[in-house]
């Protein structure tokens, strides 16, 4: 793998089935695997934006590889009192081993890899959210025995984080996506590709679907337009109506935190359908053999 994960267009079909390959094997043997591909190093985590599971994964991840997690909130760093973000990634270089960055603009997560001597891995900007998706592709391979050719819909507002980086994952594993947006929110053009399409029709957008995903439809940062948002996504709430219209044994993907009644009907996010938590498990394991490749390859 390339020493830097920013979004998916940083990593191969083989980078991908490597680290499927060794989170399954982490998953299965989690109690006694003795991998430890981070002894002796520690690992800033920056964070401008509050979390769970972003948080508690990765920590318990980094230490689970040997590692050494440093939690730095980012409005108490210099660089959230105008310092730059060269400057910080000249600095934390000569500290650290790695840098994983939870924050707003995904140009200072460019910059900050541009400069940094060390590894930085991207764990949510507002344009992408790659070990996110990652997970999510994994959870489909364990739930379908491949991605290829599966068909996935993403609800809610196209422009999001989550459906960039599923529209990189469709082209970069053949998988069908389908998002269904309206105007106002309707996907990016230049992430398009031959794998996605867009559909301004929620329940005919899910017709077939072996997937349908959605996430918050007020994500942290957007909270100032909170009622137009509700307003205009609220038809594409995933619904029993739209569930009904997928396949017989579709399952329910949700990045979480859900906020029932909004992007979700509470009795599709509680139902056996629902395979949100297995989903949630796996960033744990992927973002473990995410950083585990990456630091095999710098002794390469």
């Amino acid at each position: 793998m390339k020493k830097d994960l920013l979004n998916l267009n940083d990593i191969t079909r083989d980078d991908l089935e490597k680290i499927f390959a060794l989170a399954a094997d982490l998953k299965k043997n989690r109690a006694t695997a003795d991998y430890k591909p981070l002894a002796g190093k520690s690992i800033g985590m920056i964070f401008a934006k509050s979390s769970t599971r972003t948080r508690v994964s990765f920590e318990v991840g980094i230490y689970e590889l040997g590692g050494n997690a440093l939690y730095l909130d980012q409005s108490k760093m210099q660089v959230g009192r105008g310092e730059t973000v060269a400057d910080t990634a000249n600095v934390l270089s000569r500290y650290l081993h790695g840098i994983v960055i939870r924050t707003f603009s995904h140009a200072d997560v460019q910059e900050l890899a541009r400069v940094a001597t060390i590894p930085v891995v991207n764990a949510l900007t507002d344009e992408y959210h790659p070990c996110q998706i990652l997970a999510d592709l994994l959870t489909v391979k364990e739930y379908s025995g491949r991605i290829e050719g599966v068909k996935m819909v993403f609800a809610g507002d196209g422009s999001s984080n989550i459906c960039n980086s599923l529209m990189l994952a469709a082209k970069l594993t053949g998988m069908h996506l389908t998002v269904a947006a309206p105007e106002e929110y309707r996907p990016r053009k230049d992430l398009m590709s031959e794998f996605v399409t867009w559909e301004t029709d929620p329940v005919r957008a899910a017709e077939n679907a072996d997937y349908l995903y959605t996430d918050v439809y007020v994500s942290m940062g957007f909270e100032d337009e909170s009622r137009e948002r509700l307003r205009i996504l609220k038809p594409y709430e995933v619904s029993a109506k739209m569930m009904a219209a997928a396949k017989k044994n579709a399952k329910f993907l949700h990045c979480l935190p859900a906020h029932r009644g909004e992007e979700v009907a509470a009795e599709v996010m509680d139902s056996p359908a629902s395979i949100v938590f297995d989903q949630a498990e796996n960033r744990l394991h992927v973002q473990k053999a995410v950083l585990g490749l990456i630091f095999e390859g710098l002794k390469k």
